[in-house]
């Protein structure tokens, strides 16, 4: 079995990102979690529809964590991780890497301006909390990995674990 590292190595233009053990991060998904299903139920309540549990969930999450768009490109030593992470900055995002798996959290805090007149008669929210697992197509090597934020793109050059190659699975019709 693999060792299992956690870590990242600091490019100098990557601020302040934090490295975090994958611990930290899966019991956030836990809370995460739960709190889609509250809302889920929430929702339920709300309609009182029957039949709908998927719908109601698929909008808690929605509604509760930011979706983070990705990026992978893969070269003969490693991979190219760009993620999209508007409005985060390097202090508010947490990256967990393990030799398959890498774990992008982050939760930022936000502030509700009233306007000086008037009353709101429209408002969007958006949610202040982003989670995103992927399972990385072949072993890397933590531990000199490089993270960069810019322009909300958070990159990542990701060494590929010596030895590792991406395996191509063929897909046959039945």
């Amino acid at each position: 079995m693999a060792e299992r590292t956690t870590a990242v190595q600091r490019a100098p233009s990557s601020g302040a990102l934090r490295v975090v053990e994958p611990q930290t991060l899966l019991e956030r998904m836990s809370r995460i979690h739960d709190d889609i299903a509250r809302r889920a139920f929430e929702l339920f309540e709300r309609d009182g529809a029957f039949g709908r549990d998927l719908e109601n969930w698929f909008d808690a999450e929605e509604q509760l964590v930011h979706p983070v768009h990705v990026n992978i490109s893969e070269t003969d030593s490693a991979l190219r991780l760009q993620a999209e992470v508007p409005g985060f900055e390097p202090s508010e995002l947490e990256i967990s890497l393990e030799p398959s798996r890498l774990i992008i959290s982050g939760k930022k805090e936000s502030t509700q301006e009233q306007p000086e007149k008037g009353k709101v008669v429209y408002k969007e929210l958006c949610s202040c909390e982003l989670l995103r697992v992927i399972d990385l197509p072949v072993e890397v090597d933590p531990d000199k990995t490089k993270a960069t934020l810019k322009n909300g793109v958070l990159e990542l050059e990701i060494p590929k674990a010596a030895g590792a190659q991406s395996k191509r699975i063929e897909v046959r019709a039945a």
